[in-house]
């Protein structure tokens, strides 16, 4: 029981100083999605799936949960935003070249469709994607690929 105790008091402990690590919060003033809706044209309800689903991970402005303030989830979520926006961030789109933006859609098309986007771990809190909602964000994601007539 002694060592049970020890490994209990080790754990509190570790959990207390832990909650000084602080990573830096994705907070821009605003996201910056004035490049990215010119150019791809999302009507209201592809807008409303990419906030509901995309921004946060995707953006350069995340809105935290409060359990984003507890470590290790703030560490965790971190991670989660920084590769998100590492491998697609709309707040970036006007830095994109044409053949850059294409890739990226067709990337999103393909996490879309085999249930990779959005995480199973960011759905579990903040809701699954319909398969009314894939097929429409996929549907929308095609059609501004075809209008760049890359080949």
């Amino acid at each position: 029981m002694k060592l049970i105790k020890k490994i209990g008091l080790v754990l509190i402990i570790a959990l207390v100083i832990i909650q000084f690590i602080r990573p830096d919060k994705n907070n821009a003033e605003t996201r910056n999605l004035t490049a990215f809706i010119t150019d791809t044209k999302p009507s209201t309800e592809v807008t409303a799936i990419l906030e509901k689903h995309c921004y946060d991970c995707h953006s350069d402005k995340t809105t935290y949960p409060w359990y984003a303030e507890l470590a290790p989830v703030s560490l965790w979520i971190d991670h989660h935003v920084e590769e998100g926006k590492e491998h697609f961030n709309v707040s970036n789109w006007s830095k994109y070249k044409l053949k850059k933006r294409d890739h990226k859609l067709d990337e999103l098309i393909e996490e879309v469709e085999e249930g990779e986007m959005p995480l199973e771990s960011y759905s579990w809190l903040h809701g699954s994607i319909t398969e009314e909602e894939k097929e429409t964000l996929i549907k929308w994601a095609n059609g501004v690929r075809a209008s760049y007539n890359i080949e």
